[in-house]
């Protein structure tokens, strides 16, 4: 490594967090190096100290709670006006300096992110003046050139709009236009494109390396995907409880790691062709019996379940749990000045599908494809626009809303966001009994809290728990607290709607095999919704591939994911990063 090429060196950086009295310690004793033109991604799982590490170099940690116990900043090239090469404290008021046209940052929620009553472009415009010291007039078609620049659409039209009126990797592309807006050597990317679906994550990660190629930044790359790491990284940091337990070359940690926690996250991801009936955890690396991914037993493939569900006129002997007939959903809007009807928008248009008793459909597609709007319809959270849906030999379509309520004992849903579909004020016992009560289910409290403590056992949680509140969790384990609580009323079929995206790769795998688990133990079948194709392929006995409402195809996993025959399809599996 020559001199020239270095931007910034974190040397022995420690960083604590005040609580009353005590000073709780988040990064301990880390060093790591930002070359021009080179991305070093930091590896861990939430809570490993890499967004703090990179959030203290832009001095944006919280004041008087943020304890610098140790470390420095050594900033080369300029970053600083007047300065060739800079050594600096975490505390020093001097880092401010730095932000905008030293060091930018993208964050994870471009949504919470942008001021949603400020236009995209305005928001921009007000940056430039602030640190360019340019003119309005300058500033604006500097906006439209840096709109031109991340490939927006329409730019001239996306400097008028506010943040909600675009889609997510649109508003992504604004918060890149805005990160390298000021010409910043070094670009802190935090989890970019976690919340994307596998096409738009792609061309993000394509525009980032030709922005960093062109401008010749360093980039700090932070994610727990090791899918992403494959696509974009030089360097790697791997991360665990605020220690880098490994760092080296890319190419090194991805073939050849060496510490127990990396090649637990790199195996606990599931993997397209390694279809296993087990995820291996970063547990079974760490208490060093990991099982081989060989040796997974692969989930038996039945070319008969296949034919029912391209053929549901011809079910044959398999048990049909849910056949939905030319099922549509469709939506008219009105000006309310003018009180003109635009054109309809089919946002599910005539789909067909069966499930079996037993088995898993998957559902992909991109956002917007109609996914979950179909899954909303067969709960009856929202009336079908035509179409037939039966559930278990009963059209459920012409239900009233007390009979599809009872109906709903039956058919469960988990939810993406297991924080927002819990009640904050209750307690987990509160939540899990809840159902328990509506369906007249035990017949006194004490058998129904006896029945909660063996579900939170059931889904690896503790009859402690009961008492406690859904901000004293993790997220994997409020995901465990939404699994046991849709099982509270014994169902017979779940909706699992990207019920393991918001997780880190390490505690997806936990409860992908918790779920398999529930599945064998209690009989159940599952809609398994997602964006993510690799957990999708790992899940599912079998795929259905939606567009634009539509269903592209159907097939088994092996088929769909080896053998698509939509363009559609191949599409969406040529995004699949290290694919």
């Amino acid at each position: 490594m020559s001199d020239e090429t270095l931007l910034l060196s974190v040397r022995d950086l420690s960083i604590g967090f005040k609580s009353e009295q005590t000073v709780t310690e988040a990064v301990h004793h880390i060093s790591f190096d930002v070359i021009a033109g080179k991305t070093l991604a930091i590896v861990g799982e939430s809570g490993s100290g890499k967004s703090v590490s990179s959030l203290s170099i832009m001095q944006l940690l919280q004041k008087g709670k943020a304890v610098f116990e140790n470390g420095k900043f050594i900033f080369h090239q300029s970053l600083i006006a007047n300065h060739s090469t800079t050594e600096l404290k975490p505390d020093d008021a001097m880092l401010k300096e730095l932000r905008g046209k030293g060091i930018a940052m993208i964050f994870q929620e471009p949504m919470t992110s942008l001021n949603p009553v400020m236009k995209c472009g305005e928001q921009i415009v007000e940056m430039l003046l602030k640190h360019e010291g340019i003119s309005r007039n300058d500033a604006k078609k500097k906006v439209l050139h840096l709109f031109e620049e991340v490939r927006l659409p329409r730019p001239s039209d996306m400097m008028n709009q506010y943040p909600h009126q675009l889609s997510g990797g649109q508003r992504q592309r604004v918060m890149i236009a805005m990160a390298i807006s000021c010409n910043p050597k070094i670009l802190i990317a935090d989890e970019p494109t976690t919340a994307l679906d596998v096409t738009v994550q792609k061309e993000i990660l394509l525009l980032l390396k030709s922005l960093q190629q062109k401008h010749g930044m360093g980039m700090i790359f932070i994610t727990h995907d090791f899918g992403v790491v494959a696509e974009i990284a030089d360097e790697i940091v791997v991360m665990r409880r605020g220690e880098i337990v490994e760092q080296g070359s890319s190419d090194r940690i991805l073939n050849h790691a060496q510490h127990p926690y990396t090649k637990g996250l790199l195996a606990c991801r599931p993997l397209l062709g390694q279809k296993v009936e087990r995820l291996l955890t970063v547990q079974d690396f760490l208490n060093a019996s990991p099982q081989s991914l060989s040796d997974g037993e692969k989930r038996n493939d039945s070319k008969s379940i296949r034919e029912n569900l391209l053929n549901p006129s011809n079910p044959g002997s398999i048990e049909i749990i849910l056949e939905v007939n030319n099922l549509s959903k469709i939506y008219t809007s009105s000006s309310a000045i003018f009180k003109k009807k635009s054109s309809p928008v089919h946002a599910v248009n005539n789909v067909s599908f069966i499930i079996s008793k037993g088995e898993t459909l998957g559902l992909a597609g991109e956002s917007g494809c109609g996914k979950t709007t179909l899954s909303r319809m067969l709960l009856g959270l929202i009336p079908a626009s035509e179409g037939q849906i039966i559930f278990n030999g009963r059209d459920i379509t012409s239900l009233s809303k007390n009979e599809m309520r009872a109906m709903r004992k039956e058919m469960q849903i988990i939810f993406q966001d297991p924080y927002s579909s819990l009640n904050p004020k209750h307690t987990v016992g509160e939540s899990i009994t809840e159902p328990m009560m509506n369906f007249g289910l035990h017949d006194s409290s004490a058998k129904r809290k006896n029945k909660t403590a063996e579900l939170l056992q059931q889904v690896g949680l503790g009859e402690e728990h009961y008492s406690r509140y859904p901000h004293e969790f993790s997220g994997g384990q409020r995901q465990r607290i939404v699994i046991a609580r849709a099982l509270a009323c014994e169902p017979s079929f779940i909706i699992c709607d990207e019920s393991v995206s918001a997780l880190d790769v390490s505690v997806q795998a936990q409860v992908l095999n918790l779920l398999n688990d529930l599945k064998r133990d209690y009989s159940l079948t599952y809609l398994f919704i997602s964006h993510d194709l690799g957990v999708v392929y790992h899940m599912s006995d079998h795929i259905m591939v939606m567009n634009r409402g539509r269903i592209e195809e159907v097939g088994t996993a092996e088929e769909v994911f080896f053998q698509p025959k939509s363009e559609y399809t191949k599409r969406l599996l040529g995004a699949v990063p290290g694919r």
